[in-house]
């Protein structure tokens, strides 16, 4: 099976030795996004809402760069600093996954990269649509 390393400027750099993604038998798999301004690479938003919405703004980048969408996605990996955080991220998160929603797990981490208070890996099948 052959591998394809996907990276894009509209999406923050590899802040350790990864991949932004990867493509391989028919699938893309997204490393942990955080709250990084691809233009700055400094982390933004000062709350739990601002900080989703720019690791989902990263994440359709990196879709889009690979030649997917968010509709594409099929697991989602969410990481919260504070599990209290639960309900604002979801309601964050569901305004990118309206209609048919992927398979998802949610999980408290006691500390994610440079503070953040959200981190999302994705898996998402090649493709359109």
């Amino acid at each position: 099976m052959s591998r394809e390393i996907i990276s894009t400027d509209a999406a923050p750099r590899a802040i350790g030795p990864y991949s932004q993604a990867m493509r391989a038998g028919g699938f893309l798999f997204l490393s942990g996004q955080i709250a990084l301004d691809p233009r700055t690479e400094q982390l933004v938003g000062g709350d739990i809402k601002q900080q989703t919405r720019r690791v989902l703004e990263n994440v359709k980048a990196l879709l889009q760069a690979a030649g997917s969408s968010l509709n594409r996605v099929v697991k989602c990996t969410v990481f919260l600093a504070d599990m209290n955080d639960f309900g604002a991220m979801n309601e964050e998160y569901g305004s990118f996954f309206q209609e048919e929603p992927p398979a998802r797990t949610t999980v408290a981490a006691s500390r994610l990269p440079r503070g953040a208070l959200v981190e999302i890996d994705v898996i998402a099948v090649v493709g359109e649509g």
